[in-house]
């Protein structure tokens, strides 16, 4: 039977942990710890040399989303303080499907999207890690690599024996579905079983001793120690993060339009400036900790600004995180953009834009529709009650008919920009 580490969790305890590793100082300090299977352990080898530790993600897409930026900062700090950092791709997991967190199966996919989307996760890691072969370089592994070599029978033998029904069923990923009588297949069943794998084979081959994941990650890298222990007698070592919510409550990374992809080709630099420019007053330090690179110090200063002019410590936390992803040039662009249309209320270049048909254009298009097309609104719905309250906004004049339509009449300079509130704007153009 499975049997939980020792658990140091500083963000219920309240207490500042004082660590000899500049790894672990960092991490605590910028907010990135909820729990430790065992602290003492994972400082003392990171104070003495050079550890290697793997984050997990799925393939389930050709990006991932700022859901997962946590966990990419914390790849990036590591690598930073001198250790080595595993980008493993779920290409095995991804044909299961973890259920942590999900109400409903994930939808099966092909082994070339897989291939695909991991190719295209990989761009989005650039930013933040260098990958190759030397020292403390990044390398990325994909798990299909032993996993689809696995013969089902021996695995049942040599790993499934270590696995109690009685435990598994224990964990959240597990549990809350059951609960909520929602379908879990035998499939999903077995994604604990291959995760746990995973930690055990990556410290085979290339001497991985930390796994890192969300707090919901907690079971499988418990199971992952655990099967460590009794298959190759290898001392491994977890860490969770918290799970990353706004001050009002929110999942972080959601929006009325979806998800914030990585990927520029989902989401423009200029929409990732203003997600984040976007960001709620009490958590502007916070995410300065997360998700840039600003000195403590510097952190401390922006902390302490009050009324209007925390609006520029929000402005600085766009600039820096877009300038890690997307570059310097794009967050300085993005800026500009941003400055040009709201101080001086031009339709400036690097809007978002979306094309329109001319002769639908001509025949008048609902507003309501328009802005759910265009992502300023999640549905047509949601577009009337958005004009309704005076919150849509045509070239910069506040609409509240809801049965307005759009005509070329609408055009400046060959475009039209729609406005949803102050700060999401989106140029239609004529195809």
């Amino acid at each position: 039977m499975l049997s939980d580490p020792s658990v140091l969790n500083p963000a219920e305890t309240g207490i500042m942990t004082a660590f000899r590793s500049e790894f672990l100082n960092v991490l605590s300090n910028r907010g990135f710890i909820h729990q430790l299977t065992d602290a003492t352990a994972l400082d003392e080898r990171a104070a003495k040399g050079k550890i290697t530790a793997y984050t997990g993600f799925d393939a389930t897409a050709d990006s991932l989303h700022i859901g997962s930026l946590v966990q990419i900062m914390m790849l990036h700090w590591l690598q930073k303080t001198g250790h080595r950092p595993i980008v493993l791709m779920g290409g095995g997991t991804t044909k299961v499907g973890d259920p942590s967190g999900k109400d409903e199966s994930r939808q099966l996919l092909s082994n070339d999207t897989i291939n695909a989307n991991i190719a295209g996760i990989r761009k989005n890691f650039e930013s933040f890690v260098r990958f190759g072969d030397q020292g403390n370089d990044a390398i990325l592994v994909n798990n299909a690599e032993w996993l689809d070599e696995l013969k089902y029978i021996p695995l049942l033998r040599d790993i499934g024996r270590h696995f109690t029904i009685n435990r598994m069923l224990t964990f959240d990923s597990v549990k809350l579905r059951l609960e909520r009588e929602q379908p879990l297949t035998f499939l999903e069943f077995n994604y604990m079983i291959l995760q746990a794998y995973d930690f055990a084979e990556l410290a085979r081959r290339h001497d991985c001793v930390l796994q890192m994941g969300g707090s919901d990650q907690w079971g499988n890298i418990v199971n992952g120690i655990d099967l460590g222990r009794r298959i190759g007698d290898f001392e491994l070592l977890g860490l969770t993060t918290p799970l990353i919510t706004t001050a009002s409550g929110a999942k972080m990374g959601k929006t009325a339009s979806g998800a914030v992809w990585l990927s520029p080709d989902r989401v423009s630099p200029y929409d990732y400036w203003q997600f984040w420019r976007n960001t709620e007053d009490g958590d502007v330090a916070r995410f300065l900790k997360l998700f840039t690179l600003l000195s403590l110090d510097e952190i401390a200063r922006l902390e302490a600004l009050r009324g209007a002019e925390i609006n520029e410590a929000k402005k600085i936390l766009a600039y820096e995180t877009t300038a890690i992803l997307h570059g310097v040039a794009a967050a300085t662009e993005a800026a500009e953009t941003a400055r040009r249309t709201f101080e001086e209320g031009e339709a400036a270049e690097g809007l978002p834009r979306h094309a329109i048909d001319a002769v639908a254009l001509a025949a008048g298009l609902p507003l309501f529709a328009v802005l759910a097309e265009t992502g300023l609104a999640a549905s047509s719905g949601e577009g009337r009650r958005l004009i309704k309250g005076g919150g849509a906004r045509v070239n910069d004049e506040v609409v509240t008919d809801e049965q307005r339509r759009l005509t070329d009449a609408d055009l400046r300079d060959s475009v039209i920009k729609l406005s949803a509130g102050k700060k999401r704007h989106v140029l239609l153009t004529i195809s």
